[in-house]
């Protein structure tokens, strides 16, 4: 008995010191040190690991440390290590953390048209993409999402075409009738998967693959280049690739911190986010198309639809955006707004 309440002692005291550590991380200033020549500390966070998020976050430390002299030192924190995603974008908003990357239908709770990037049906391919993005009635409407509650868009990027990975094999649209699909917390999301006739499923980053390995869910709707990073393929190794939504990347910054940097700070930090963001877009091509290979070295499946049952698909999902948004005009604007940007460039 002595052992155990020994060894649970022991537990608690080191469960306190991970609390503690954990906090003293968050906690710490972001702004220079009282000792003359302290770097400002820049933490910056995301769910992934080893991808184009990753690579946005080393990329702007870098160019931002460079640029400042050294004034300003970034941190990263890809895989959650700071928390889940929730946690990780309130710590930006109240300045623990001074930026966050991740699918803008994450920030959909402090702005519902954060959302409006994913509707399906909005793009068709990387060009037209890549031209509605960078245009500025889109870059700026979603980059000046969330000023107000305490975030500031610092770019938007491609992450890819959406895929669903499931643990069978399907061949037909109606195959999905009845599967549990993880999505996002998007009403977009949510809605594609009930005209596709399967069963939508919100959950967090972290429980997608125990999900599929326990059988909770049968297949989970995003890009490839999660399955390969995050190693689904062992539970789940068939994708067909559906092309719909686009997933975007939206990195975020502490208004809290930047508003706090002298004003030559305050422009490296805006100017370099938009560099790279605008540089790091072929990155993100070749990075998708080597996931796709590499998908298929593990062992994984790829497909798609027959051509008319694509073509149902699209059918039933190209005005959900129209339709979701009808009754929330905040919204329905923002849709709008993209939608007409998107055709453009088509």
């Amino acid at each position: 008995m002595r052992k155990i309440k020994r060894a649970s002692a022991q537990a608690a005291g080191a469960g306190a010191a991970f609390a503690l550590a954990m906090f003293s991380l968050l906690a710490a200033p972001a702004s220079p040190a009282a000792a003359q020549g302290s770097p400002i500390i820049m933490k910056l966070s995301t769910a992934t690991i080893n991808d184009t998020q990753t690579e946005w976050m080393k990329r702007f430390a870098a160019a931002v440390e460079k640029d400042s002299g050294g004034r300003i030192k970034g941190q990263l924190f890809p895989a959650s290590q700071l928390g889940s995603i929730p946690r990780q974008i309130e710590g930006t908003q109240f300045g623990a953390i001074q930026g966050w990357v991740g699918p803008p239908e994450f920030l959909v709770g402090i702005d519902q048209r954060y959302e409006a990037l994913s509707a399906p049906g909005l793009f068709d391919g990387r060009d037209q993409y890549q031209h509605t993005i960078e245009d500025p009635a889109v870059r700026d409407l979603v980059l000046g999402l969330g000023a107000d509650k305490g975030l500031i868009g610092a770019g938007i990027f491609p992450i890819g075409p959406s895929s669903i990975d499931t643990r069978k094999p399907v061949h037909r649209l109606a195959d999905y009738r009845g599967l549990k699909i993880r999505v996002l917390a998007s009403q977009f999301q949510t809605e594609l998967i009930k005209r596709m006739g399967g069963s939508p499923v919100a959950m967090t980053l972290a429980d997608v693959l125990p999900g599929l390995q326990q059988g909770a869910i049968d297949g989970t709707l995003t890009t490839v280049t999660q399955y390969t990073t995050l190693h689904y393929v062992d539970a789940a190794k068939y994708v067909v690739e559906t092309g719909q939504p686009y997933v975007s990347s939206i990195a975020v910054l502490s208004k809290k911190w930047v508003d706090g940097l002298p004003p030559d700070l305050q422009k490296i930090v805006r100017d370099d986010a938009a560099k790279v963001t605008h540089d790091i877009f072929p990155f993100v091509y070749q990075f998708y198309d080597e996931q796709k290979k590499i998908w298929l070295s593990q062992g994984g499946s790829l497909t798609s639809l027959p051509p008319a049952d694509q073509a149902e698909m699209m059918s039933k999902i190209s005005n959900i955006a129209q339709d979701v948004s009808a009754s929330r005009p905040a919204l329905n604007a923002a849709v709008k707004v993209v939608f007409a940007t998107a055709a453009k460039y088509k």
